[in-house]
């Protein structure tokens, strides 16, 4: 039901926007496409390993501007 309504639609519009609604169909086409394959790639744990190349010897002490807090 839907396809003939979208179908009658487009016959009554003039070619420049037939033109314009094919490219904008192209364009839902893509996005959704690449969202989809996106969700599909799943993260691994590990993959930064070794990248983080100097880390300061205080890194887990706590800051001085927190002192009034704790």
């Amino acid at each position: 039901m839907a396809q003939q309504s979208i179908a009658e639609k487009f016959s009554v519009l003039p070619p420049a926007q037939q033109q314009e609604l094919l490219d904008f169909a192209d364009y839902l086409i893509k996005k959704y496409s690449d969202t989809q394959s996106k969700s599909l790639h799943k993260r691994q744990a590990g993959t930064m390993k070794g990248l983080v190349q100097f880390m300061a010897e205080d890194f887990n002490a706590p800051l001085q501007d927190f002192n009034a807090y704790m």
